[in-house]
This record gives C-alpha cells, sequence and structure tokens, in this order.
C-alpha cells in the first residue's frame, strides 16, 4: 500500500481503512500494491505469528504448507471472510468447517495447467528414450549405447481425461506427429471435434489401441485404481504409461508388476498415493520408471500466474466477486436453506444419477411441478452440481456451477408448471444427447425426478416409471417384460454373491408390457457383475448408480 493511494471514501467523507490480506506462504504474489488494500507478503510464516496475527486480516492466503484447521479458523475470528489457496488442492483446508464459518475458500487451479502438461510429455518422452535408465548406468561409468528407444512420431497416445491438461498434452502430441485418441465419458463430442481428438466409446477400447498412456483425471471414487493389472495387460506390449495427475489412479502395484514382467517399455510418475514416499517404497526400485516429486505446477512462469492469480481473486472476493476460483459455497440465508434444503438436496442427487446414467450430456432441462416453499431457482443449481461432480478438476458447488456448464457446453433450461399430478411438488430433470447409431442422428435422453418427503428427498420417476426409492447407496435400475420370476432370479443371483438388499420397489407402463423395477443394494457391484445380471434372459437392461 502505498502513500499515494487513495482510499474508498465513507459516506461522511472520511476515508475507509483499507481491507487487508495476509499471505503467509511462499509464492510469487506479483504486484503487492492494490487501491483500497493492504496486502502483506510474509513467506514461511511461523503458526503461532500466523495465529496471532490472523484476526487483523480480512483474507489469508496459503499454499500448501499452512494448516487451516479449526485452530486457526477459530483464531481468525469475525474479521476474516476469505481464504485463497495458490495452486489446485484445499487439502491442507479444513472446508467443512470453512464453510460451517461462512468463510468463502478459493484456488486458483488454472495457472498450473501449462506446466503439468509439458510435465506429462517430458515424462512420456523420457521414458521412450530410457533417460533414467541412461544416466543412472552413465553415473555409474557403464557407456552403454546398445540400447533402443522409441520414436513418438506415428504412435497412437491414450489419453484419459479431456480436460484442461489433458487437452494440452493432446495438443503438444499432435505437434509431435502423435495420433490421439482419448476417454472421457463426460466430454461431449463437440469438444472432441474441436480438438481433432478421436474419442473412444470404452476404457477398453483406449488401452487395446494405445501405444503410450497419460492419465488427467481428477481423483475419485471412480477413478481410484482404474488403471490396474487388468487394464495394462491390455495395452500393446512394450507400451509406455505415465500419471502425472493423482497418485492412486493407476495401481502402484501393478504399475510395478508390469515393468518387472517386460509387459510395459517404460513408465515416468509424478504422484504418488502417499507423499513423500516411504524410503523402502516400490517405486524407487522399479525398473524403467522416471520419478519426479510432484513437480507438475513446479515452474517459474506457473508460480508467477498462480501468486497473481489467487491475490487477484481473493481482492475481487472481497469486493463481492465470486465469480472465480470459488471452491466451497457460500452458506444460503437461513430462511431460503430452511425453504429449500431438501430440494437442494434432491437437485444434486438427482444431477449426481444422472451423470451416471447419461454422462457428456448437451442439453439439461429442469422442471418444477406443482407449489413450492419459495422460489426453486437454486435447485437449478444444484442440480448441476450434482451432474458435474467428478468430471471436472474445479470443484462444483453453488457459486460455479452455472459457469462450469456453460464451459462444458451444456444447455440449461427451467420450465414451471403450477400442477403436480401425483405429489404436492415435484423436480423433474432430463439430459439428453445427440449420438449416432447405425449411420443416423438420434437423441438419447434419460429423466429422472423426485420430491421431497418431510426434509428427505425421494425418488419418484425413472423415464417414464413411477417409483418410489430413498436415493441413497447402491441402486440397481433394472427393465424387463412385465412378467412373474424377474426380481426372484434376479435376487437368487444376488444372494449367490452375497448382495444384500435393502429396499425395492416396482413400476410399470401396462400390465404385461415393459416394467421397471429398482433395488437398493448395500454393497457395489463389479463390472462383471453387472454384465452376469444383464445376461439373465429375464432381464432387458441394468444399470447401476451410487445415490
Amino acid at each position: 500500500m502505498t502513500d499515494q493511494q487513495t482510499l474508498p471514501a465513507r459516506q461522511d467523507g472520511t476515508q475507509a481503512p483499507p481491507l487487508r490480506v495476509l499471505i503467509c506462504d511462499e509464492m510469487n504474489p506479483g504486484d503487492l500494491n492494490h487501491e483500497g488494500f493492504q496486502v502483506d507478503y510474509e513467506g514461511n510464516l511461523d503458526r503461532a505469528e500466523t495465529l496471532r496475527r490472523l484476526p487483523e486480516y480480512d483474507a489469508l492466503i496459503t499454499r500448501s504448507r499452512t494448516r487451516v484447521d479449526r485452530e486457526l479458523i477459530d483464531a481468525a475470528g469475525p474479521r476474516l471472510k476469505v481464504i485463497g489457496r495458490g495452486g489446485v488442492g484445499v487439502d491442507n483446508i479444513d472446508l467443512d468447517y470453512a464453510s460451517l464459518k461462512g468463510l468463502l475458500v478459493l484456488n486458483a487451479p488454472e495457472s498450473n495447467n501449462v506446466s503439468a502438461a509439458e510435465l506429462a510429455v517430458m515424462h512420456l518422452m523420457a521414458a521412450a528414450r530410457g533417460l533414467t535408465r541412461s544416466d543412472r548406468k552413465t553415473r555409474a561409468g557403464d557407456w552403454d549405447r546398445k540400447f533402443l528407444g522409441l520414436e513418438l512420431k506415428d504412435r497412437t497416445l491414450g489419453i484419459v481425461g479431456l480436460g484442461r491438461i489433458g487437452s494440452i498434452v493432446a495438443d503438444r502430441a499432435q505437434g509431435l506427429r502423435m495420433r490421439v485418441i482419448a476417454f472421457d465419458p463426460y466430454v461431449p463430442d463437440s469438444k472432441f471435434g474441436r480438438l481433432d481428438v478421436e474419442r473412444a466409446a470404452t476404457l477398453d477400447e483406449l488401452l487395446d489401441r494405445a501405444d503410450f498412456l497419460t492419465v488427467h483425471t481428477p481423483l475419485t471414487d471412480e477413478t481410484r485404481g482404474m488403471i490396474g493389472a487388468r487394464e495394462l495387460a491390455r495395452l500393446h506390449k512394450d507400451a509406455v504409461v505415465v500419471n502425472a495427475a493423482r497418485g492412486g489412479i493407476i495401481d502402484e502395484a501393478a504399475l510395478v508388476g508390469a515393468l518387472e514382467s517386460g509387459h510395459l517399455f517404460a513408465a515416468g510418475v509424478d504422484v504418488f498415493v502417499d507423499e513423500p514416499p516411504a524410503p523402502d517404497h516400490l517405486f524407487l526400485h522399479a525398473p524403467n520408471l522416471g520419478i519426479t516429486a510432484h513437480l507438475g505446477a513446479n515452474t517459474r512462469e506457473a508460480q508467477e500466474r498462480v501468486g497473481a492469480e489467487i491475490v487477484s481473486r481473493v481482492l475481487d472476493a472481497l469486493h463481492g466477486d465470486v465469480s472465480k476460483g470459488a471452491v466451497n459455497a457460500p452458506a444460503l440465508d437461513p430462511k431460503t436453506l430452511e425453504q429449500l434444503g431438501g430440494y437442494l438436496q434432491l437437485g444434486e442427487k438427482l444431477g449426481r444419477i444422472l451423470a451416471q446414467l447419461l454422462p457428456a450430456a448437451q442439453d439439461v432441462q429442469v422442471t418444477f411441478r406443482g407449489e413450492f416453499p419459495t422460489d426453486p431457482t437454486p435447485v437449478v443449481t444444484s442440480v448441476l452440481v450434482g451432474y458435474l461432480q467428478g468430471s471436472t478438476e474445479d470443484h462444483p458447488n453453488m457459486i460455479n456451477a452455472r459457469a462450469l456448464a456453460k464451459e462444458r457446453g451444456l444447455n440449461v433450461g427451467v420450465r414451471e408448471e403450477p400442477d403436480s399430478p401425483d405429489y404436492v411438488s415435484e423436480v423433474v430433470v432430463s439430459v439428453s444427447r445427440r449420438v449416432q447409431e447405425n449411420g443416423q442422428d438420434r437423441t438419447r435422453t434419460r429423466t429422472v425426478g423426485g420430491t421431497v418427503f418431510g426434509r428427505r428427498p425421494r425418488l419418484t420417476r425413472l423415464r417414464d416409471y413411477r417409483v418410489e426409492v430413498e436415493p441413497e447407496g447402491y441402486i440397481l435400475i433394472a427393465s424387463n417384460q412385465d412378467k412373474p420370476g424377474a426380481v426372484a432370479k434376479l435376487s437368487n443371483l444376488l444372494g449367490t454373491w452375497g448382495v444384500n438388499i435393502a429396499g425395492m420397489a416396482l413400476g410399470r407402463a401396462e400390465k404385461g408390457g415393459q416394467a421397471l423395477f429398482t433395488l437398493t443394494l448395500d454393497d457395489n457391484l463389479t463390472p462383471e457383475q453387472l454384465q452376469a445380471i444383464r445376461d439373465l434372459d429375464v432381464i432387458d437392461s441394468a444399470y447401476l448408480v451410487k445415490g
């Protein structure tokens, strides 16, 4: 803050004191002079001093070093309004407690994209040419010129996750004259076309065709361990594998096993499940494996961008603009939360179920039927939060969900109908995607609906069928011809696997026609078990979703 800067004036003509921001971790924050703000840079401020000084500030900016836990949040007192985290992760911040205290948490994930993508490409090239192997042998006095590496030109690169970083990797790989194919069920066809990347319909299709494999997807329950021994075995002999995204997406033991057996030519990793790794970690002694210490974001350019970007976002947030980088949602006012709480939960669950039934939709239609206790518009946002969860590197919430949907190319429509034939109020959500089947353009649509009993969400509609299901746990949705024996046959099969049925709901369009039933299960099913259900002669289709 310079003496020449002019502070905003109060109504009585006196100058208002500046809003104060404390940066307590090392970063390159750029210009610290901003009108109306006092930004204090104290890199590597120790915890005791941070606790002592924080009550004097309106915002706190950290990297990963400082733990923003309950103790620190409570010590901050009522003045603190915003917490900024430079970079992507927010593991060092107690998000739930920050939200409970009404604190807005921001990050700056885009700043690292180019650096992270370039590191992945570096690992691809280093693995292909045996850089780690040659470096080790040369230092040991072994001048080995017989080793033959691989060219990237005309090879097929398989990318899992075509988000921001995966898209940059695709662009760089095309510059190296590689063929690029990607698997990402949450990205619309239009993005594949814009990037000139071929779409793999399934992960197995990608693995069967890839010479090189790199993963760029968030770590979720769905993606944890998604590349295991079975998946690695599907890759071509002498394939190259890289993980510069998150530890655990590729099973660590399976990767080492594929290297030791000679099935993989080489691999590169920038991430571990547990960081830093223990001295006896299996990666440290694996053959033909290049390792970096989670350096994806560590370039001078990225650090300059991330520091300046998070400062800019925090200052904007203190002035009321929370459109960029919000990680958690601000609390709704108590009256709205009291009136719409159950419907907000319902909307998020409907969105999450539809993301599993039809990912990469192009259109979302939300219909409100009947009477609601107040304006139900926030429920549209909660639907988008549920639909986008797990499909983006960002954290969808009530602040950023609409912006993320727009970036994804989702068209969102809202309709209100005064009457609800079966319930006082009902929310019906449809998602659709245009596809090509047998050379013809078709529109694939999935529809779910629900209501709130008390404050508990209930599913009331699946496609054109009426059901009544609590959207909790694992829900098996099966369709069949309305004939005796289908449910019993399926139940017996589940029993042989030791899978318990917690609840059941039946629905049909007409007697003897197509019927639909849902089974709420205590346990998840493996892909093989789900396929066995689909193979039953009494089942027409079967899907498993998590409520």
